[in-house]
């Protein structure tokens, strides 16, 4: 009797452990390895957003083929936050309560911030393709943040510099979207600007998204006899105002930033997006690593990939690289083998420095020719 006792205590005991262990979410948690990835998936920007899917799904399958990490399969927990701030933090709250393991985004610099704090709160890494604002890692107020790309003020340099010994700009005008990025960028470009006496700046001024009709801020540029309009900000507003610069035969260069140096600008300006220059991440197309990736993603998807693709994949990698290295889940460990190793990745090999930024990545200039963009040597 004693014995038939005992027995039910130790089922009932097993029950009870195992109840509590789905309930808190522990039993799901040990199965896989969860990769959020987020970023704009619908809306305006969507170009942006989506080539970091599929790097992500190729990153995966890559992984999972060979027996996943740490004897786990990588899961996927795929968020859309429009490159809104209000849907960013939502988005991010879901991740956490669906117990994810690290991600991957966000895509743009605004909602990136705004949903920092919240992965902060768990030590959740997050690491971005494409979040350029300088103070995401300068401030140091986000030690749990890493990118594959360079940050805004090595940006704006770069512009400054190509405007100045290349195009011999002397007078410049620089208009923004009054956003996180477009405006960080700006005012990183104004300060470079400011302190070269070689260009003057004769315009400095934000836009609204989303307006109907930017002839205001044009005419603005026209009058003040800018020889290179700099913009900070994304294609929509972008294709817009070029169009109306040259509409009203402007000859002011445009040169813009790695949210215009994409695809979908120049099917949005059409003509008029010909001779157009925008920084962006310098080209790496021919790594063997980065061949490999391109050429997986045209037979997984049947065309080849959009912007910052090759960023994500290698986020996606340095990300999976470092847990493995790491052998272990635990946010320091992985913190820590993100700054003292280097990862093979379509980029060349990188690292990251103390501030999370990425070592071995930077930015080049692109000219719009005969309908695609071409790198500048």
């Amino acid at each position: 009797m004693k014995k038939k006792m005992f027995q039910s205590c130790y089922v009932l005991l097993g029950i009870t452990m195992l109840l509590f262990s789905i309930c808190s979410g522990n039993a799901i948690a040990a199965d896989t390895i969860k990769m959020g990835v987020v970023g704009a998936h619908s809306g305006d920007l969507a170009s942006y957003g989506i080539p970091t899917i599929k790097a992500a799904e190729l990153v995966i399958k890559k992984f999972n083929g060979t027996g996943g990490i740490l004897g786990k399969k990588i899961e996927l927990l795929v968020e859309d936050d429009q490159c809104k701030t209000e849907i960013a933090t939502n988005a991010a709250t879901k991740l956490l309560t669906n117990k994810v393991n690290v991600v991957l985004g966000h895509i743009c610099s605004g909602p990136c911030k705004a949903a920092l704090g919240i992965y902060k709160s768990e030590n959740v890494i997050a690491m971005s393709p494409s979040a350029t604002n300088t103070e995401l890692t300068k401030s140091g107020n986000y030690p749990n943040f890493f990118r594959t790309i360079a940050p805004d003020d090595a940006q704006a340099k770069t512009q400054i510099d190509f405007a100045l010994n290349v195009l011999k700009a002397k007078k410049i005008a620089i208009v923004h979207d009054k956003g996180d990025y477009g405006k960080g960028l700006a005012e990183y470009a104004k300060a470079f600007l400011e302190k070269d006496s070689r260009g003057k700046l004769v315009l400095y001024e934000g836009i609204t998204p989303g307006a109907v009709d930017y002839s205001a801020i044009i005419n603005k540029v026209k009058r003040s006899k800018a020889e290179v309009l700099i913009y900070g900000g994304f294609h929509p507003e972008a294709s817009k105002l070029v169009q109306l610069m040259r509409k009203k035969r402007m000859k002011t260069i445009f040169l813009s930033d790695d949210g215009v140096k994409d695809d979908t600008f120049i099917k949005i300006a059409g003509k008029y997006a010909e001779g157009v220059y925008a920084t962006g991440p310098k080209d790496t197309s021919k790594n063997k690593m980065a061949v490999a990736a391109i050429e997986a993603h045209r037979k997984a998807y049947g065309s080849d990939p959009g912007a910052f693709f090759l960023n994500a994949y290698a986020a996606a990698t340095a990300l999976m690289e470092g847990i493995k290295k790491a052998g272990s889940l635990d946010y320091n460990a992985i913190s820590k083998t993100l700054r003292s190793e280097y990862f093979e990745t379509p980029l060349g090999k990188i690292s990251f420095n103390k501030d999370g930024d990425a070592i071995g990545v930077g930015f080049a200039v692109f000219q719009v020719q005969n309908g695609v963009y071409v790198e500048l040597k």
